[in-house]
Order: structure tokens, then sequence, then C-alpha cells
């Protein structure tokens, strides 16, 4: 894997240890040293902001190159890829002396850098960047022809940002921003993960101090606990491999604790703390092949309480840029881990992306392609089996547990604390702080065993937890949650009506306010969800003002009429002009999620509701507008369910879909067995956008095994 240490590379300051450091990632080569000392002699004369001689930055860009791709020609361009742009030297002379591909090279980084001046916008600038960088990573991704010229760019990139502490706080700032709305994403694209995380989290200890402090003291304050629980986890799950025919040589396993601004991003999208982000903690297993990735699974899941909502098969259908891995959830003891399961070939391909083509793969300069993507499909025999083991309804047996006076509670086996709080009282589940079990102090998602003892701790506050739904097992448990889920959401459209009604009457916030708190009691919070209703307050809100005003003119309808725009599957309502739609960094809300937006200077700036950043913007009264998902026509789903043998079952179960109005596409019958159940797979199209709704509906009429959204499953 990338041998490239980060930390030695930050600290290498004199052109002799960088090119020691250069030469000990890639055997010396004639050619290799003639670009080192031709790139010393045209950056002879220039320093860097730090002070020191500006060939350590390109001598190092190179060594970050070479240890990610083994290529010599590449090396080289890294060497030379600012001496066309910053002295005299052409981009014929470089071909001259290290030959086309070279130049190739050195000429499309050159053009990125020309791209990148025309593109962004100057950095004397006020305006806020991320709208001319979501155009610069556009045109940057349509014009490099060659994957090659953006994996330097990347590695480039990389280094600068590591030195980024010589420059001033507004460079850093503008810098970082770039990086993470350009460079990141362009190292997912490429698979390449190591880069991405790495410029992720060195672009958020700029943008979001505040937040990286936060996340920095939680991690470095539970080390010690974090550590025990993973090594725990690691050597259970060891002895359970060893255990059923596994072999020292034939897997490892790594544990990891989940990069610092992916945690920030899963906060920001569901609106969580840090000790709710459920895959804090993670395990990565290696193994030799596909099929003992199965294996694998099948041991974890019969061996610990697996959240089968929260399991992806990335093996069978590898992502876009060649990714593939097995990740599911699981309960062991008090904590929840993420396991993720995959070959040694597949881990070279998700930490190094397309440059695993370069330093695992024979083919030298040719033209890389992305033939992971073909990698032949594993299938399950039994998939039946296979559902039957993950899916929701794990639990037939029930524990009783107790409260410290001696009360009894049922619940299912595999039920949490916060399951016993909610099943004490509502009030005590949604004020749930911390706990005991048998006088220890254990975490609210601990797993109950039979006849524990649990005490809840509760504070003043209810404490939203929108992203432990799925942790917990009781009904009662989930609904309550849910309702707070609902109720914060309501808040904020409340709070969001105000802002889109006044952005479109030009009126501050604390006159539209009076107004709805006098003519509108109910309905409030679906002003930002129902174009209807949103119209329908403009018109009450003019002809209430028209009343009393003799310029009934000035307030016209023509002035206040809504006009609907619709920008990369958006929908926005508003009266002002709209020159672009971006989707804020902070937070990166996905197709279907809850968004609010704002507008600034004729640019929309999308953020998820649950976002606390968005959260501050309506705090501070920010202009609003409308703003909603393009609707979609049709739902894809698949659905693999039971019916009992019986004359008919099929027949009415048929029937009964098409009152659903929903259009049958595909439809398999699985294998009868010895209790007389057929198994039926099923693939169809719904107006129904809601999959827990349908659910239910289906349910009535067949036993649901497993049920997805084809069209988002494994986006």
């Amino acid at each position: 894997m990338s041998q490239i240490d980060i930390e030695k590379v930050k600290h290498l300051h004199s052109i002799d240890s960088a090119s020691a450091y250069l030469f000990s990632h890639i055997e010396s080569s004639e050619k290799l040293k003639r670009a080192l000392e031709y790139s010393k002699k045209a950056h002879t004369s220039q320093t860097r902001k730090s002070g020191e001689p500006y060939v350590i930055h390109p001598i190092l860009v190179a060594s970050i190159v070479v240890s990610i791709t083994n290529d010599e020609a590449m090396a080289i361009a890294a060497l030379l890829h600012d001496i066309v742009e910053d002295t005299d030297i052409s981009i014929e002379e470089v071909s001259q002396l290290f030959g086309e591909d070279v130049a190739h090279l050195v000429e499309g980084l050159t053009k990125i850098d020309i791209l990148r001046d025309s593109e962004l916008i100057p950095s004397a600038s006020n305006e806020r960047l991320i709208v001319s960088a979501l155009s610069f990573r556009k045109m940057l991704l349509a014009s490099v022809k060659d994957v090659k010229i953006l994996v330097i760019k990347l590695c480039d990139r990389l280094h600068n940002m590591l030195t980024l502490d010589a420059l001033p706080e507004h460079k850093q700032l503008r810098i970082a921003e770039e990086t993470l709305v350009v460079y990141a994403p362009i190292a997912h694209r490429l698979g390449i993960s190591f880069l991405k995380n790495i410029l992720e989290d060195l672009s958020f200890s700029y943008l979001f101090k505040e937040e990286k402090h936060h996340i920095d003291n939680y991690l470095d304050t539970n080390y010690h606990a974090m550590e025990m629980k993973l090594n725990e986890f690691k050597e259970s799950v060891t002895r359970l491999l060893s255990k059923n025919g596994f072999c020292e040589d034939d897997f490892e396993i790594i544990s990891r604790v989940k990069h610092r601004y992916s945690i920030y991003l899963k906060m920001q999208r569901k609106g969580v703390s840090i000790d709710e982000v459920l895959d804090l903690l993670a395990l990565r297993i290696l193994t030799t092949d596909a099929v003992r990735c199965y294996n694998i699974l099948g041991l974890i899941h019969l061996h610990y309480q697996p959240l089968s909502s929260r399991f992806k098969d990335y093996i069978a259908v590898a992502k876009d840029n060649g990714y593939q891995t097995i990740h599911t959830t699981v309960f062991c003891n008090t904590a929840i881990f993420e396991v993720q399961i995959r070959t040694y070939d597949m881990h070279k391909t998700a930490e190094l992306g397309v440059a695993a083509h370069w330093k695992y793969k024979s083919g030298g300069n040719n033209d890389i392609k992305l033939d992971w993507l073909h990698n032949l499909q594993y299938q399950n025999e039994s998939v039946e089996d296979f559902y039957e083991l993950i899916k929701n309804d794990l639990y037939s047996e029930d524990i009783s547990v107790f409260s410290p006076k001696g009360d009894a509670f049922t619940l299912p086996r595999g039920a949490v604390v916060l399951d016993f709080a909610y099943a004490v009282h509502t009030e005590v589940g949604n004020k749930a702080d911390t706990c005991l079990i048998n006088k220890t102090k254990a975490s609210l998602l601990s797993e109950l065993s039979n006849g524990d003892i649990v005490k809840v701790n509760t504070t003043d506050e209810i404490i939203t937890r929108c992203s432990w739904i799925d942790a917990v097992k009781t009904s009662k448990a989930t609904s309550s949650m849910r309702l707070n889920c609902n109720a914060r959401i309501r808040e904020i459209n409340s709070k969001s009506s105000v802002l889109i009604v006044s952005t479109v009457m030009g009126l501050k916030a604390s006159r539209i306010e009076e107004w709805l708190d006098n003519n509108i009691s109910d309905g409030r919070s679906n002003i930002p969800c129902d174009i209807e209703n949103f119209r329908s307050v403009i018109g009450n809100y003019t002809a209430d003002i028209s009343k009393n005003n003799r310029f009934t003119s000035f307030l016209s309808r023509h002035k206040f009429k809504l006009k609907s725009k619709k920008i990369s599957g958006l929908e926005i309502f508003t009266n002002r002009h709209i020159s672009d739609i971006v989707f804020d960094y902070c937070c990166h809300p996905k197709s279907g999620d809850e968004i609010m937006a704002f507008i600034e200077k004729a640019k929309v700036h999308v953020h998820h509701k649950m976002c606390g950043h968005a959260y501050k913007k309506l705090e501070k009264h920010e202009p609003m507008v409308f703003i909603r998902w393009q609707k979609k026509n049709k739902h894809k789903y698949n659905l693999i369910g039971s019916l009992h043998n019986e004359k008919g079952a099929l027949a009415d179960f048929l029937t009964y879909l098409v009152k659903l109005n929903i259009d049958l596409s595909s439809i398999e019958l699985g294998k009868d067995t010895a209790d007389y159940v057929k198994y039926c797979e099923l693939g169809f199209e719904s107006d129904e956008a809601d999959i827990n709704a349908l659910r239910v509906k289906i349910s009535n009429k067949i036993k649901v095994i497993h049920f997805i959204r084809t069209d988002d499953a494994y986006r």
C-alpha cells in the first residue's frame, strides 16, 4: 500500500534530505537524476514563502507520486511541473531532453494552472470561492484527458496543503476551500481514498477550526476507551475466524477510527453529536478472495448482532470508481462497530484507485482502462438463507431487566439501554444522558442481558438522537425518537417560513413573524414544504396590507409573483433573479434529504435542514428561498418476500400490487421448503417515494424479507 510518511514529508526542509527521501521510494536512474539536477538548476534562485529553496516542493511532490504509482515518467513530470510556468524553459525543450511522455504530462499540468487562473475568482476578491471552484472542477474533469495529470496534480496539492502554515490566513482559507471543493472530490472520483481523506482532513483543520478542535478533544479524551473496544473486538473476530477454518495467513484485520472530516459531515447531515455517530469505530478485514469475503460476512452476522439497514455489498455491485468492499455494522458488547470486508487486491484499489494500475499491474505507460468495473461477480446460491440471517426480525425471545427499585421490564432480546429508558417512561427516554448497568457505567446503546439492573440518568432538556433510530429495538423507542426528530424539523421549518416570506416581500423578518403569529396559527411549518401554501400566504399578506395602503399598485401581484427555476435536479420558487445553485461543503445534502436554501447575490446555497451552520444562518435571519427536489415519476424497488403455498396466494398478491399502482418489471420464484413457504423476488416501480410507507402496505399481504430502493441502494 502507500508507504508515504505524511509527517516526515511535512518536516523535510533541505534539498539533500528531500532528494534522499525521493530515492528511497524509487530506484535511481540516469534519467531521473538528470531531471532532478535540471529542476534544481531551473529553480535555483527561487524560494517559497517559508524561506526554504523552492525546488524542495517539486522533489517532495515527486516522492508522493512515486509512493503511490512507482511510475518514472510521472516522477520526472512532478520534478518539472512548475518550470514551464515559472521559468523561461519551454515544453519543446522538456520534450527534447526527457521525451514526449514527460512533456505531455508537464504541458497538462501547466494548462491546469492556466485554467485555474481563468476560472477561479482573484484571491483579493471578497466573493465566495465555492461557485467558481465548482466551475473550475467541472472544467478540469472535462478538459484533462490523461488521468495521470490529475494524479500528479493531487500530489502537488497535498504537499501545498502540508506547507500551508507559511501563508497568511486569508490565503490559507482560500486554498483549503478550493482543496475541499475541487481536489478532494477528484481524488474520490479516481478512487484514491487515502489522498481524499488526507486532503479533506487538512482542509477541515483550516476551514472549521472550532469543530475540528471539538472532534479532536472528544477523540483524545476517549482514546483509551476506544482503543480498548477496538482491540477487544479485533481479538474476538480473530478468534472467531481461527475457530472456523481460517489460517493466520488467510486474513489480516486492521482497526481504525473514522477520519475527522467524515465524522464532521455525518454530524452535520444528521444533526447529531459525535457520540451519536454509529460508525466511529471500524474494523477492516482483508482476505485472499471474494468467496472468503462472504464466508467472513456470514460468520460476523452469525456471531454479532447486525444492523441490517446499514449493510451494503459493493463487491457484487462495485462503485463507479472501482471501489469494492462489503460494509456491515454490528453490535458487540457495549459498542457498535462498522466492519469492512475486502480482498487484498480490492484494498489496493480502494486506497490507490487508478494509481493501483501503475503500481501493482503490468502495462508501463499504456492508457489506463478501469478494468475493475468488470470484475467477476460472486453470487450467493442460498440467497434466501442469507437474507433470512440479516433481516430486521432477528429477535424471537424476550429478556427481563430491572430498575434499581426492582421493577421488572420485559424487552426483546437485543434491546439496548435506550429501549429500557423508553419502557420506563417516554420522558426518561427523551432525556436519557448516562446509565449504569449492574452499577457499572455503560453506553446508552449497550445491549442488555437477562437479569441486568439498569439505572438511567437524565438531563433537563430533550436530546434529539436521529441517527440512533436504527439502533433501538422497541417500537416505543423508535416512534418517540422519530417524533423528536420531526419536532426539530418543524422548528426549523417554522423559522424558515419567516425568512422565505420576508425575502419575497423585501421586508424585515420581525414584521413577517408578527403577521404570521396573528394570522397563521396552524400550518406555518408547512410553508417551506408546500408551494401552494407558500403562494397563499404571499397572496394573503399582500391583500392584508393593500386594504390599509393607498399605494395599492405598489403592492401589485406582479411584484410578488413567484417564478419557478429548475437547476441540477432542484426547483426554486422566488421573485428574485437566480444565477446559480451550489451545495455548500459543510453538509453535502444528498438527493431526497430534507433541504433548505439561502440566497446570496443571486446564488442559491443549499444546506441539509439538520446542518448546524445552516441553523446559525437561520438565527441571523439570512435571506432564504423556497426549494425542493424535482419530482421523479417513478421509483425502482426490489423485494424478496415469502408466500404461503396456498392456492391463489401469488395471484392474490399480484392483484393487491395493482391496487397499489405498482408496475411489475420482473418476478422470480424460489424453491419450496419443508414449511411449504415459497420465496419470490420482485422488481417493480412505484410513485411512492417513502420506502417505509410502501413496506407497511406490502407487509399486509406478504412477509417482507428484504426491501430496497434499487435507484439509490448503492449510491
